[in-house]
């Protein structure tokens, strides 16, 4: 029943917009894999911190320093390490060896240089310049170690990757802070919290306290990547890292067995879409819960990591319901929250959009296209393509041609004069390297 409950008006919405109806791989466009380099390379060049191999926050930013001090957000580091993992791939896809591996340099490159700037991923140090003070924060982190371990069978980074998704689900031993997962076998509730408090002396949270998803699908697809990574014949931990306060016993894991990691996946997705789906626009994403009712408008990334963390869960059980779903999902994002322009929205602040959190939301559409990727390749919803490439040739055409920057309001022309965020910026490449085909040369 509960991974049924979005399918009541999925049927609905597919007659009304069409989307869905029709497949078609009607792909043709002027943007050239060259014109992939070369957004990628102008991303780099303008964003890349060269000394410490991290993101700097913005074009007018000299270093990547610290939190507010020229470096981009700790979770949005993870995203731009994504898009060296992707450019390596299409590199190698497209028969480009020397560009694969320059790439492939980049990466191992950039996963080093987030290591050496967040306090070698101690995960437990809640340092709020450099450290980890937030579920989600860590969460992104573990989807891109568990990717990067995926993509290049480095077992560093499946290591760094379980340390970080345990940490985040039994909470930790220095912080004090009880984890994410609402157990409700201890009326917590079920789902994942967002965060701990206070930060450096944490509280148990309470069962109404928020419950985000951007933590909550997050932790699914960490979980099914972690699931895929996982060796099949592997065992329990026989030796939990465990502790003592005056919250009570816990015992955290440094792994999980593969089919545990199913089981938590499947959980917090049962969960997440009793909790914080809108069963009456189906598709539609809330942003959290808090106590008994879900709020907040609904966000180009979560409706990303609902749309990965559907499609996951489809490729390893082939239950259809998953799959409508994360179709629901991508319908709702094109046909309503993308209808103003026909394109991406970007749902920083207008008021202020140059407020560090404003310049951070410009990221969502880079979160986006990395699971649209997975609807579109791996379950063949090839019906999409068209709006993907949409976006690509719009952003590319109002480009800075100067720099080859756009800024996140893709159908407006970009120019000089206006600050441009590493997030904003990170959009139509990111959306290129996840769309582009090998074969535009």
């Amino acid at each position: 029943m509960t991974r049924r409950i979005l399918l009541s008006a999925v049927a609905a919405i597919i007659a009304l917009t069409g989307m869905s109806a029709k497949k078609t791989n009607k792909t043709e466009t002027t943007v050239r894999l060259n014109d992939v380099w070369t957004a990628y390379e102008a991303f780099n060049n303008i964003y890349l911190d060269p000394d410490k191999y991290i993101y700097k926050n913005t074009d007018r930013d000299k270093k990547a320093i610290g939190r507010d001090r020229g470096a981009a957000a700790i979770w949005c580091q993870p995203m731009y390490v994504d898009m060296a993992i992707n450019a390596t791939d299409l590199a190698r896809r497209s028969g480009d060896k020397k560009r694969a591996a320059r790439y492939a340099d980049l990466l191992e490159k950039l996963i080093d240089g987030n290591i050496a700037h967040y306090l070698d991923f101690n995960f437990d140090n809640s340092d709020t310049n450099r450290g980890w003070f937030i579920y989600d924060d860590i969460q992104w982190w573990t989807i891109t170690m568990a990717r990067a371990y995926l993509a290049t069978g480095n077992e560093r980074y499946r290591t760094l990757a379980e340390q970080s998704f345990a940490r985040v689900w039994y909470g930790s031993p220095v912080v004090g802070d009880t984890g994410s997962y609402a157990d409700p076998t201890k009326n917590l509730g079920g789902g994942m919290f967002w965060q701990w408090q206070p930060i450096d002396k944490a509280r148990p949270n309470e069962a109404g306290h928020g419950k985000m998803s951007c933590i909550n699908f997050p932790t699914v697809v960490a979980a099914m990547l972690l699931y895929q990574a996982a060796p099949d014949d592997r065992q329990a931990d026989p030796q939990p890292i465990e502790w003592i306060n005056q919250w009570g016993e816990f015992s955290r894991p440094r792994y999980e067995t593969k089919q545990r990691y199913l089981e938590m996946a499947r959980e917090i997705y049962d969960w997440s879409v009793r909790n914080l789906a809108d069963h009456e626009h189906p598709g539609k994403i809330f942003d959290s819960r808090h106590g008994d009712r879900p709020g907040g408008h609904p966000l180009i990334y979560n409706q990303g990591t609902f749309i990965g963390a559907s499609a996951l869960l489809y490729l390893q059980s082939g239950d259809p319901t998953y799959l409508e779903n994360a179709i629901s999902g991508a319908d709702y994002s094109i046909n309503v929250m993308s209808a103003e322009h026909n394109l991406l929205p970007w749902a920083h602040n207008h008021r202020n959009p140059y407020d560090q959190g404003s310049l951070e939301q410009g990221v969502y559409p880079a979160i986006w296209a990395e699971y649209m990727k997975i609807l579109i390749n791996d379950c063949g919803q090839t019906q999409y393509l068209p709006f993907m490439m949409r976006n690509i040739e719009e952003g590319w055409k109002n480009r800075d041609k100067n720099r080859d920057i756009c800024d996140g309001e893709s159908w407006n022309p970009t120019t000089d004069t206006n600050m441009i965020g590493s997030y904003a910026a990170s959009s139509i490449p990111a959306l290129m390297l996840t769309t582009v085909s090998p074969d535009k040369k």
